[in-house]
Order: structure tokens, then C-alpha cells, then sequence
């Protein structure tokens, strides 16, 4: 048996695809190396998948007719981990329900993607209260007696010489649901994005592969584990692996250095902010003297890529991929400041109307886009469709992603003569000013230069006559408050502001309304436009000079 206590069949000389999740989980069963840490407790392998099994097990004897679903309501906690990979072990689906909705929403996820099982602790069980759900007679809290008695008198579920097997005695197949994973929202109502046995497996395995991942490594898991960053990019490559899994209840900035010291963290995964967070701690000479090696995620800004880097002496790898897991754009080496990287053979960027790819962006000599209404389009993987697993009941969202055999990501790009890759915002960030059309992202990136702010998102309000104009909500960076003569003094020294860029409107916030991944929700911004107690500055006829406005009133 290797070092690390897998067994020799799941090496990768098996096709990948013919590897599930399941199988690597039951591959951790005789392992005794370190599988997992939480505060002041650790784990083996063995025990982890010990634990697993049992909860497997219950489930099984808990099992009704129909879907065979089972929704995780739990905070980052051993639990939530070990009924994570039960349900794996098991064949059953797992639904991480995002404890940030509420009400009619909330059991609205709860009952659209069929649980028949739900499984919560006694901290969020109030969230419940008062809602209807399908499955009440079937909520499990796992800190109660109930819940331990239940678990004392349960079999563990069986596992075979080289994989699990479901409650029926047969090996879990590749095609077996492993999840549904809600997408984040920011744009339309939450899609349940399926993710096979096979698919995840897959994941698994390409990230052990290319992050040169092993037994010795640790996985600080900070993120939400309903969220599928926290499984894809932390929890199954750390299974794959043979790696040890730290979990936090919730992330905190202030904690991740101490927490990367304590249990010598060398793999962090992350989505949006936390950089941007951890950065804004205060800097120690000694903050590089630590054992981290790799930070992966999606959507932190340069300057945090930059920074987090050099303070923390890791290798950050910040790269675009989408949840259904057919499009991906990965940083290269001369990757250029704002760039996305590059994509995989065929992926690109179409016009949605003439079905017809993009041409290459042009820009002038201080760097500004000339041809923004040619080059900007849909990325669109022209191959990939066949990666693409399908929305949960939900065929009409389904379609509208695979159109003509293509995969259209409802996000919009650009690329550079290099075939570099700039992001340009959703499909639906497109402005219209004046006639001419732009999207939100590159001016989001501009404005970002500006030292006072933190935080910015740009987004269209209706222009009184025609069109729109550009508002920005913006969050202030500490020790700075917001002069309107110094920003009209940086907006007039940018060579590459497009004439259309300028904001008409500046809106002061504490914080932007966020997911809970942290990915911005412009939908609320868009419909309050200026009528807010925030803070409101507007710029009228063409003067870069900016005024304050009375709040809740129409300039």
C-alpha cells in the first residue's frame, strides 16, 4: 500500500472519468495519517471515513422512495464532513443549503431540489421556524440525543475491496448525482447545477495533478461548504490526496496567519474577498514566515493577488471557472495585470447576435479599448458542452446555456492580440451611454486605482432621457473619506477613461451587497439607484466636478 494509505487502484493510471468520489473516499479507509483538524481535535483518515460510514448507514436506514437527496444545513464542522462523505460513500445527493436566504427562499432551495432528508444543528435550526417544508418530519440535528442515539444504534455502511457501495449492495456508478449545487445568484433566481460521482472524482484527482498536491499537505477549509469552492478546491483534493483538512466554523481574517502557523496550513482555497480581507489586518515584518505554499481561487483583484503573494511568500493561482465546470481561464506566466489568463482550445469570445467570433480588442497608446462594441462578447465553449451536467429541473435553463451544441457562460470577455483574456462583466453589465455601448468591468477596474476606495461596482441607472448612465457604488478604504475634487482630479489624469466611463453618480457605501461567497449583487444597487440614505455625489453636463445630493431625492 502506498505511503499515503491509498490503495494502488486509484493511481492515475485509471481513466479519470471512470473514478468516483466515492471510490476515493473509500480508499482513505485503512489510512492513519492525519485527515482532519477542527480547534483542538484532529482526526485519521480512518476514523473520518469510520464516522462516514456510520452516518451512511443511517441514512440508508432512513431512506424513503424518490429522490435520495439529503440536505446539509451545518455549519464547517466535523459533521458537516462526515456526513458530506457518508452521503458520497452512500450514492445518495448532497444539497448544501446557504444559510444566508431566509423564509419563502430558504425552504423554497429546501423543497425544489427534493430533500428528503435534511440534516442542521441546533445553532441554525431557528431558521426553520415558521417556514413549510416537505420534509419536517425528516430534520436531523446532529448535536442531539436524538441524533446520537440514532447513530448508536445504526450499522455502518459496508465498503468493498476498492469502492463503496450504495444501500442496494452495488457499487456507486460515475453518473450517480454526487450534488446540486446552487449557482450564486447575483443576476437571476439560484440554479441547481448537477455534479456527478465521475465529475467530482475528476476534479479531485486533475487538482491533486496540478497543484502537485500530497499526503503531507494541509487544506485550510474557511469557506461555506455548501458552496462548491470550499468542496471542489479544498475538501476533494484534500481527499484525493491524502491530505489533512482544517476547518473553520467561519472565516476570519484576523485568525487565518495564526490558523495557517497553528496547523501548518500549506493549500488555501478562497472565493471574492477574503484577500482582500486578510490584507487589510495589519502587516508584520514576520508575516512570510509561514509553511503556506498555494492560495487557488477565483475573482480576488490584482493588487490582492500581487500583495497577498509577496506578503505571505505563497503562489497565488487565481483563475476564472464556472460552477458548471465546462469553461475555465487559468493565469499563465507574462499573464498581464487585469488579464484573466488564458482559455482552453475552444473557448471563445462570441457576438450573441451574428454567432460570429469576436475580434481581438485594439487599444490606443495609453491603453484604452478603442473597439469595445466589436471585441466584447460571451465567452462560449464551442467543445465542452458534453462537461456540462445539466440544471436540475430545469430544462429551459439547460437549453439556455447549450445553444447550437455551444456553451454559453452568461459572462462577458474580451481578448488582447496575445489571446490574453480581460473579464467584462455578466451579460447583463452592459451599458449604454450616449450610444455607445461599454461594459461594467473594465471600468470597474479603473476606478479600483483610485487609492480612497476599497470596493467598486459599477452599474447602469436610467439616463432621464435616453439610455443610461454610469453609477458607481463604492467602498471607502480605511483612513480615507471621499474628496470630490481629489477623484475628479485622479478621473482626469486616467489616458485610458473612455469618454462614455465617467460616473454620473457616486454612491459612498459601508459595504456592497454580497453573496455569500462574496461576489457582489448589483441587482438591489441598480434598482435604489441614487434614492438612498448613503451618500450620493453627481456630476452634472460634461464637468469632471462632483456635488453631493439631498438623499431620496432626484437630482
Amino acid at each position: 500500500m502506498p505511503e499515503d494509505g491509498s490503495r494502488p487502484l486509484l493511481s492515475d493510471d485509471r481513466p479519470a472519468r471512470q473514478i468516483t468520489f466515492a471510490e476515493l473516499v473509500a480508499a482513505r479507509a485503512d489510512d492513519d495519517r492525519p485527515g482532519l483538524k477542527f480547534e483542538d481535535r484532529s482526526w485519521t483518515w480512518r476514523e473520518i471515513v469510520t464516522e462516514a460510514r456510520l452516518r451512511a448507514g443511517l441514512a440508508r436506514d432512513l431512506r424513503r422512495l424518490g429522490p435520495w437527496h439529503i440536505g446539509l444545513f451545518l455549519e464547517n464542522t466535523p459533521e458537516h464532513l462526515f456526513w458530506l462523505l457518508g452521503a458520497a460513500l452512500a450514492g445518495a445527493t448532497v444539497i448544501g443549503v446557504n444559510p444566508t436566504r431566509r423564509g419563502a427562499e430558504l425552504a423554497g432551495d429546501i423543497d425544489f431540489t427534493d430533500c428528503q432528508l435534511l440534516i442542521t444543528e441546533t445553532g441554525r435550526r431557528h431558521l426553520l421556524d415558521g417556514l413549510t417544508l416537505d420534509c419536517w418530519d425528516r430534520v436531523l440535528i446532529t448535536d442531539s440525543d436524538e441524533c446520537a442515539t440514532a447513530l448508536a444504534g445504526t450499522a455502518p455502511l459496508a465498503i468493498s475491496a476498492h469502492a463503496a457501495v450504495d444501500a442496494g449492495g452495488a457499487v456507486v456508478p460515475p453518473e450517480t448525482y454526487f450534488s446540486l449545487i446552487f449557482t450564486s445568484g447575483t443576476t437571476s433566481a439560484p440554479k441547481a447545477v448537477i455534479c456527478t460521482q465521475g465529475r467530482i472524482g475528476r476534479i479531485a484527482l486533475q487538482q491533486r495533478r496540478r497543484r502537485n498536491l500530497g499526503p503531507d499537505d494541509v487544506f485550510y477549509v474557511v469557506m461555506p461548504m455548501f458552496h462548491s469552492n470550499a468542496i471542489m478546491a479544498g475538501i476533494a483534493p484534500a481527499v484525493a490526496s491524502g491530505g489533512c483538512v482544517v476547518l473553520r466554523r467561519k472565516f476570519s481574517a484576523s485568525a487565518f496567519l495564526p490558523d495557517v502557523r497553528k496547523y501548518g496550513v500549506t493549500f488555501f482555497n478562497y472565493v471574492g474577498k477574503p484577500l482582500n480581507y486578510i490584507l487589510a489586518v495589519p502587516e508584520r515584518p514576520d508575516d512570510a514566515d509561514n509553511p503556506l505554499r498555494i492560495a487557488f481561487g477565483n475573482e480576488a483583484g490584482d493588487r490582492d493577488i500581487e500583495e497577498f503573494g509577496r506578503r505571505f511568500g505563497c503562489t497565488v493561482i487565481d483563475s476564472y471557472g464556472s460552477s458548471e465546470g465546462e469553461i475555465r481561464l487559468n493565469r499563465v506566466p507574462g499573464t498581464p495585470p487585469g488579464s484573466l489568463g488564458v482559455s482552453e482550445a475552444g473557448t471563445i469570445v462570441v457576438d450573441p447576435e451574428t454567432l460570429k467570433e469576436c475580434p481581438r480588442a485594439e487599444f490606443d497608446e495609453s491603453g484604452a479599448l478603442l473597439n469595445a462594441e466589436q471585441a466584447i462578447g460571451e465567452i462560449v465553449n464551442t467543445v465542452g458542452a458534453a462537461a456540462f451536467e445539466g440544471y436540475y429541473k430545469n430544462p429551459e435553463a439547460t437549453a439556455a446555456r447549450i445553444r447550437g451544441g455551444w456553451v454559453w457562460s452568461g459572462d462577458l470577455a474580451y481578448r488582447d492580440a496575445e489571446g490574453f483574456w480581460y473579464f467584462a462583466g455578466r451579460n447583463s453589465d452592459w451599458l449604454r451611454v450616449d450610444g455607445e455601448n461599454f461594459a461594467t468591468a473594465p471600468v470597474e477596474r479603473l476606478l479600483a486605482r483610485f487609492e480612497a476606495f476599497a470596493d467598486v461596482a459599477v452599474y447602469a441607472v436610467p439616463d432621464p432621457a435616453v439610455g443610461d448612465q454610469v453609477m458607481a457604488a463604492v467602498v471607502l478604504a480605511d483612513g480615507h473619506a471621499f474628496d470630490a475634487e481629489r477623484f475628479a482630479d485622479f478621473l482626469g489624469r486616467q489616458p485610458d477613461l473612455g469618454t462614455k466611463w465617467v460616473p454620473r453618480y457616486v454612491r459612498i457605501m459601508a459595504d456592497l451587497p454580497r453573496t455569500a461567497t462574496s461576489k457582489v449583487v448589483k441587482r438591489p444597487l441598480r434598482d435604489e439607484a441614487w434614492h438612498t440614505a448613503d451618500p450620493v455625489f453627481v456630476r452634472h453636463g460634461t464637468a469632471l466636478a462632483y456635488e453631493p445630493i439631498v438623499p431620496e431625492t432626484t437630482p
